[in-house]
């Protein structure tokens, strides 16, 4: 079969334009795995997280965020969490070294609570845990260095718990290794992260 140079050159505009606009919608951070499209509304008091990466304060992040989404309301039953992924591995000297990650929240039991705040379908959940939500609280480093702060929803089967002997360490929480244990394979169905600065 041949094609002519003018359809190859459409179908290859196309691929291309799909793979910019699908790198503009990534909802987690450069390099981060996995990345994720598809949007997680996140609102801090009557401020939204309208890009990847918005900027706010400790004050702004003090309090749990609502969640949920805008594009159409979630049916299942979901875990959010949330995680820093720059956290000094040295406090003294926080530009000497690497960085590491800190779970900030892990709360199981999220559903639609049939109910939209400006727009957004929202989820909630009875639960607190089992980890409680902690306000992102970087430290002052100088040059100042922007904390990315990473929520992920899953779906999660009827029936499912987490308890806090399977989240294993906070600080240096690794991912893989938490849906390895609780044995969630699929990937997150939302995400979106943010900024915060010490």
């Amino acid at each position: 079969m041949l094609f002519s140079t003018s359809s190859l050159l459409a179908t290859a505009a196309f691929s291309l334009g799909s793979l910019v606009s699908a790198q503009e919608t990534s909802w987690t951070p450069a390099g981060f795995s996995p990345a994720v499209a598809a949007k997680l509304e996140v609102i801090y008091g009557t401020k939204a997280s309208t890009t990847p990466g918005t900027s706010y304060t400790k004050a702004e992040t003090a309090r749990q965020p609502t969640i949920g989404t805008s594009d159409a309301p979630l049916n299942g039953t979901y875990m959010w969490l949330l995680i820093d992924l720059d956290v000094p591995a040295n406090f003294q000297n926080p530009s000497a070294g690497g960085r590491r990650t800190n779970l900030h929240a892990l709360i199981t039991g999220f559903k639609s609570s049939g109910q939209t705040v400006n727009g957004v379908y929202t989820l909630t959940s009875t639960s607190t845990g089992p980890i409680t939500y902690v306000g992102p609280s970087p430290p002052a480093e100088n040059p100042p260095y922007p904390h990315k702060y990473v929520s992920l929803l899953y779906e999660t089967p009827g029936g499912f718990t987490v308890t806090r002997a399977q989240v294993g360490q906070t600080f240096g929480f690794n991912l893989t290794t938490f849906l390895s244990t609780v044995k969630i394979t699929e990937a997150p169905v939302r995400a979106n992260y943010l900024t915060v600065t010490g």
